[in-house]
Parts: structure tokens; sequence; C-alpha cells
């Protein structure tokens, strides 16, 4: 599955596809809007990969202090202010789902 398959299927289905990684399953539900789903979702996943989702949350959420400290867990960089959060879920979505 592609990150441009996994938003297709988070803004039309109504559960993520079976089969596919937590780190795409916490992905499908930030983007269909499950916050809390992905929040608790990406706590489990190990490693730079629930980090990143997570810092990507409390980007999107507007809680850029938290973000921050999650970012830095990641060992990613704050993504700059003309980036979206569309754009960097994408990203993320590309490297971590292929």
């Amino acid at each position: 599955m592609t990150a441009v398959e996994l938003l297709q299927s988070a803004t039309s289905d109504p559960a993520p596809p079976a089969g596919i990684s937590p780190a795409a399953k916490a992905l499908w539900h930030a983007r269909a809007g499950k916050w809390d789903a992905a929040h608790d979702l990406c706590q489990e996943i190990p490693g730079t990969a629930g980090s990143w989702i997570h810092a990507w949350l409390h980007r999107e959420e507007g809680d850029l202090g938290n973000a921050g400290y999650w970012y830095a867990r990641a060992g990613k960089p704050i993504p700059p202010k003309h980036l979206t959060p569309e754009q960097e879920w994408l990203a993320i979505a590309s490297e971590l789902v292929g």
C-alpha cells in the first residue's frame, strides 16, 4: 500500500485496511479524524515511527510544545511553518508506509 492509497482509504473507508502495519494504522486513524485512536496507537509503536506520528498529532492539534518534544524523541526536525500538516502527513506516510 502506498501513502496515497492509505490517504484515499482514510478519507473514504469506514475502517483501516486489514493487515497494515501499526504505523500505517495510526496514520490512517489520524487522517480519518480519529485523533484519540491514532494517539493511542502511536504510543504503542516503538522507536522513531511512533514518536514521529506522535509529534505530527500534537502539531496538527496545535500543541507545538508537546510536538517539539516528540520531534526530538523521533530525531526529526520541527517542520517549517510553510509545510502544512497534510503535506507532512504525506511525507511521514511515504517514508513509513511506502
